[in-house]
């Protein structure tokens, strides 16, 4: 199994835990290979099956923080 290969298979894993709505967002850090995910799991220990799930997971550094709503959020403020 080539890098192409894992690379292909952590696409489509995302795209499924996309489908799944764990995947919210994703985006690309500066540096080469650094992203950021926003994920919803249930509790921490969904957290940490989604991310030891991953087929990169063997080769990632991750760091895990957990978030709580913000009394301020606009998306949550009401008129």
């Amino acid at each position: 199994m080539t890098i192409g290969d894992v690379r292909a298979r952590e696409a489509a894993h995302s795209r499924d835990l996309a489908d799944q709505g764990h995947l919210e967002r994703l985006w690309a850090l500066p540096g080469q290979g650094r992203a950021l995910g926003l994920y919803r799991a249930r509790d921490s220990a969904q957290m940490e099956a989604i991310v030891h799930a991953l087929p990169l997971g063997p080769w990632l550094t991750t760091e895990l923080t957990p978030l709580t709503p913000h009394p301020s959020d606009p998306a949550t403020q009401t008129s």
